[in-house]
């Protein structure tokens, strides 16, 4: 493969999606592919291929000035009250369907917006009535985002009824300034009572997030997070490095002014998380990820994770939510009101899809898989009937000389150097024609 793409980082943190989550980009999705996607819901699936849910709740106090997700602030219980009741019509409909019906569900994941905005009697009723077409109870992983201000005793215990077994628990940084600088809803405060309520209910696994490089940020204000992290002790820690995609407030603002990024450059950013990764690791964490420090990696694996990098199967609800049902990609609407309108006229609300080659579907894999740290060469061949170290050949071995990996037999691994900007690295491996396309 002719690779035309240095393998490094811009210096400034410039507008534009960084973080890396699919192949080819979703801005190649559109709404000719969209019949494909109807009929591979009608269609009987390979059943060997785990089945997750992803359920997006777009709802927020505020708008963080860095989010770039479809998102609604403000919300009166009338609305939220009517969005439930559409994302159970639209499951109730997709579970009918043969690429779906009577399948298990591995895992699920609960993301935002913020899902515990809902009130716990909305919860309640979310999962009383999704129960009535799936079941999560059998599930491996069920994981629920929060923003700390959000929650209350009688919530956190009430996630716990509902059968969430992974709390991932949004605080981004454990300083009140930096907080507010950068448009987060909440406040320390709020931090240590939320993180206390999640502690005494008692969660399988509990997570946290932190991010590099946020408005205002300084190396002792990050090293005091990174120990404050250490003090809680969650079993998983996410470490973010800020990026500013085209559609946040930062970004706007930069565009009226004419101004620089106001959040730290990416070597700053890489050295905080590389620091952050020492000081873990000598307080007992592992790396599991170019993001994801845990305590235990026999135990506190991100299951959603790891089906997402393979390729497996993930039904999407609500509003401008992703899913990948049986190698084809799609979207549902992502504006409220369309998507609320089609599903209450009983339509299945796709907005856009994409149908992936199979060299693509490698490439996806190959380039995700890499995120984690290390890529198994000999299953992706057994997979795709295709050797990746032959395929990617020029690429590993640019990486490999310039020090970002090493090749030992079938096993692909990032050094620290190249696990610090793994997503930077990717593009060498995409197909010329999607290597510097707006990503979202």
């Amino acid at each position: 493969m002719a690779t035309d793409l240095p393998t490094s980082q811009p210096v400034e943190t410039e507008v534009g999606s960084y973080f890396i989550t699919n192949y080819p980009a979703y801005s190649v999705w559109d709404n000719s592919y969209v019949s494909a996607a109807h009929d591979v819901l009608h269609r009987e699936p390979d059943r060997s291929i785990p089945l997750g849910i992803y359920t997006h709740i777009p709802f927020c106090r505020k708008r963080c000035k860095f989010c770039y997700f479809k998102v609604y602030i403000q919300q009166n219980a009338k609305t939220i009250q009517r969005y439930v009741q559409a994302v159970d019509d639209e499951l109730q409909r997709v579970s009918k369907l043969p690429a779906i019906r009577d399948r298990r569900i591995e895992y699920a994941y609960f993301g935002g917006g913020t899902p515990s905005y809902l009130s716990s009697k909305q919860l309640l009723q979310l999962r009383d009535r999704l129960s009535q077409s799936v079941s999560w109870e059998t599930a491996q992983e069920v994981t629920f985002e929060c923003e700390p201000g959000t929650l209350n005793q009688e919530k956190v215990k009430t996630l716990r009824e509902i059968g969430i077994t992974r709390v991932s628990l949004g605080v981004e940084s454990f300083n009140d300034e930096i907080l507010k600088e950068n448009g987060r809803a909440h406040l320390s405060p709020e931090v240590e009572k939320a993180y206390g309520w999640i502690q005494d209910v008692g969660f399988p696994q509990v997570n946290i997030d932190l991010i590099a490089g946020m408005i205002g940020e300084t190396d002792d204000n990050w090293h005091r997070n990174i120990d404050k992290a250490i003090e809680f002790a969650p079993d998983n820690i996410t470490l973010y490095q800020m990026e500013l995609p085209f559609n946040t407030i930062i970004s706007q603002e930069m565009k009226e002014k004419n101004a620089g990024a106001p959040v730290a450059d990416w070597p700053t950013k890489r050295r905080w998380v590389n620091e952050a990764m020492e000081r873990l690791s000598e307080a007992g964490y592992h790396i599991a990820s170019g993001q994801e420090m845990v305590k235990n990696p026999e135990t506190d694996r991100f299951i959603y994770r790891d089906n997402l990098f393979r390729g497996h199967d993930l039904l999407p609800l609500g509003v401008s939510s992703f899913g990948h049902i049986q190698g084809i990609d799609y979207q549902n609407e992502d504006d409220l009101n369309k998507y609320l309108d089609r599903v209450e006229a009983e339509e299945q609300p796709i907005n856009r899809a994409y149908v992936p080659t199979e060299q693509q579907k490698l490439i996806r894999q190959f380039a995700l898989q890499m995120k984690e740290g290390g890529v198994d060469t000999g299953a992706l061949k057994e997979k795709f009937g295709v050797d990746p170290l032959d395929q990617f050949s020029e690429a590993l071995q640019n990486q490999s000389d310039a020090g970002y990996l090493t090749v030992e037999g079938d096993q692909v691994k990032l050094t620290r150097k190249g696990l610090l900007q793994v997503d930077s690295l990717l593009p060498e491996y995409f197909e010329p024609q999607y290597r510097r396309i707006r990503y979202t």
